[in-house]
């Protein structure tokens, strides 16, 4: 029996038969798996209180034969973030978090950072953190670690290091910044300043810790809000079905 022991963080829950449950989940060491859980809506001790939406408990679990679905024999909570349905707009953002999450990290794609990333935002929205600071930090690092880290460095037109002077313009198509030589601000080329650029740039190269810690003024959430946007939904292809309950 190839039984795995792993934190995991509670993605989707869904009534299966008489009294199973299908859960959905992400852990750090095998990505996001899905799994039954016989018995899961009436197990009060194989399943205490855990397996509840965005809740991070020790999971464990064993592969089926056939198939991609795991069984799931036991949990144990570790946190069930009770901030992130304290109101409307901590659950939704949580929920944009997690669809963010599937699209980025098909199943059974491995990627502890982002493990550690959604479990630090979960965190951070618990204790009250400003939810429009929050959602930027998640979304930069999140694209970084899918494989779409924003290019800062030069203009994307001619190649022109940024030598974080100046204003900068986005380029969605490039996925970088131009200078002002090579493109013109407008509604979809929008406009970054040195100090929105230097923000942005560390936000998704460092630790959650130094990202968090990013002194993101309300000009700064401005400018960066609609380059993340923009970007997120061109290279994903669509807009996320929970943003329309955040914007």
């Amino acid at each position: 029996m190839n039984v795995h022991i792993s934190p995991a963080i509670i993605m989707r829950i869904k009534e299966f038969g008489e009294s199973d449950l299908l859960v959905t989940f992400f852990t750090s060491d095998s990505g996001r798996l899905k799994g039954i859980a016989k018995g899961g809506r009436k197990s009060q001790k194989r399943f205490a209180n855990c397996l509840d939406l965005f809740c991070l408990a020790n999971l464990e679990y064993e592969l089926k034969r056939k198939g991609d679905l795991h069984f799931l024999h036991s949990c144990k909570l570790f946190h069930a973030f009770p901030g992130l349905r304290s109101d409307f707009t901590s659950l939704s953002l949580a929920s944009y978090m997690i669809e963010l999450t599937e699209i980025l990290f098909p199943l059974g794609v491995t990627d502890k950072e982002m493990f550690e990333l959604l479990k630090n935002a979960f965190l951070a929205l618990n204790e009250g953190g400003k939810t429009d600071i929050l959602r930027i930090l998640f979304e930069a690092k999140a694209m970084a670690l899918g494989g779409y880290k924003i290019n800062l460095d030069k203009c994307c037109g001619c190649g022109r290091l940024y030598a974080g002077e100046g204003m900068a313009v986005f380029k969605r198509s490039k996925g970088g910044i131009a200078c002002l030589k090579c493109e013109q601000e407008s509604e979809l080329s929008p406009a970054l300043s040195m100090d929105s650029v230097k923000a942005l740039k560390i936000i998704q190269s460092t630790p959650w810790s130094q990202a968090k810690a990013s002194d993101l003024n309300n000009e700064m959430i401005r400018e960066i809000k609609p380059v993340l946007k923009l970007h997120m939904e061109y290279r994903i292809g669509r807009r996320l079905k929970t943003a329309e309950y955040l914007d």
